[in-house]
């Protein structure tokens, strides 16, 4: 009978897929040998101490590799004491997928333009570092990018409007640089996806273009810039719109008859210079937050909804709005 069993258990196992009966293959050795290179420009910091001949380099800190291959597939390094420049090696490794360099305080240079060897790669983030130089058109190079994070640096020039090519993209991040002009128009074409649009914290000039009305943005944040004219083009009620922050700008424009999507959970359009009165269909709206002071409203606060729940710091220091959370009206 044990017999028996046996050769049943035997057989059960032969008949596993090849799949289920492989190991992990090993890291493969070119991207070994590229990974090394880029230890060493980075000057073997401590952070990257794993990263030893004597341990498969699958199993190395900040590196994953494919189960399968063995290649490289995402490198990671993120919050160690690391000085120098992105090391342009890291252009060498052909099957990654993703690439982060994150807070990394004196990570200093420029963008390397052999990123764009990185044909597979669907996440790159470079932020909370002293990065500088421009935001290079090179990156619209990267076709199968979902998510484009370069915000907390020091980065210059304008907003390459090629980017908008990136059909794959879920979420652009350029906020907290010191960006300058205007932004593009081409982000009114975006096919494909359409981007999450971070953009807050630079030096951003102009009127944004109305092309990006044609477009149905979910989260639009270009607070902290020097941005003019109007923004209701994001707005209506066929748009699906759910975090807008306009705030801390040179807005001017009539804000009475906006008419807002009911997806519409953040509003901030502080500090700028909108004027008219509140919209009584903004009761309509189930708010999370809530924010127009400091600019040149009038009228009575429409009464009911949500906009009661937020305090007066939400609705003061505007030319003539009245009425609950403000004082009452004449």
């Amino acid at each position: 009978m044990k017999i028996k069993l046996f050769v049943i258990s035997i057989l059960v196992f032969l008949s596993l897929p090849t799949s289920s009966l492989s190991l992990s293959q090993p890291c493969n050795k070119n991207d070994q040998k590229v990974l090394f290179q880029i230890k060493n420009s980075l000057g073997n910091p401590y952070h990257l101490a794993s990263w030893q001949t004597t341990l498969d380099c699958c199993k190395w800190y900040c590196v994953k590799c494919n189960k399968t291959t063995g290649r490289i597939i995402e490198l990671n390094i993120f919050s160690g004491n690391i000085s120098g420049q992105i090391p342009p090696e890291v252009g060498n490794l052909p099957y990654l997928q993703r690439l982060v360099f994150r807070k990394l305080t004196n990570l200093t240079g420029q963008i390397p333009s052999t990123i764009t060897k990185l044909t597979d790669l669907t996440t790159l983030t470079l932020s909370w570092t002293n990065l500088s130089g421009p935001v290079l058109s090179f990156l619209s190079q990267l076709k199968k990018l979902y998510i484009l994070d370069l915000s907390f640096n020091n980065l210059t020039g304008s907003i390459p409007p090629n980017l908008a090519t990136l059909t794959n993209l879920l979420y652009i991040s350029l906020d907290r640089n010191k960006l300058t002009g205007p932004i593009p128009e081409s982000f009114g074409t975006f096919t494909g996806n359409v981007p999450d649009l971070y953009l807050s914290h630079n030096q951003l000039t102009g009127d944004i273009p109305k092309s990006l009305g044609y477009l149905n943005f979910a989260r639009v944040d270009v607070s902290r810039n020097q941005l003019t004219g109007d923004f209701s083009m994001f707005f209506g009620t066929n748009k699906t719109i759910q975090i807008a922050d306009f705030s801390r700008n040179s807005f001017q424009f009539d804000f009475s008859n906006v008419e807002f999507p009911a997806s519409l959970t953040n509003l901030d359009l502080n500090h700028n210079r909108v004027y008219g009165n509140l919209p009584q269909t903004l009761t309509g709206i189930s708010f999370q937050g809530f924010n127009v002071s400091y600019n040149r409203l009038c009228g009575k606060i429409p009464q009911g909804g949500d906009l009661q729940k937020f305090d007066n710091t939400s609705h003061f220091h505007n030319r003539c709005l009245c009425g609950s959370p403000l004082s009452a009206c004449a």
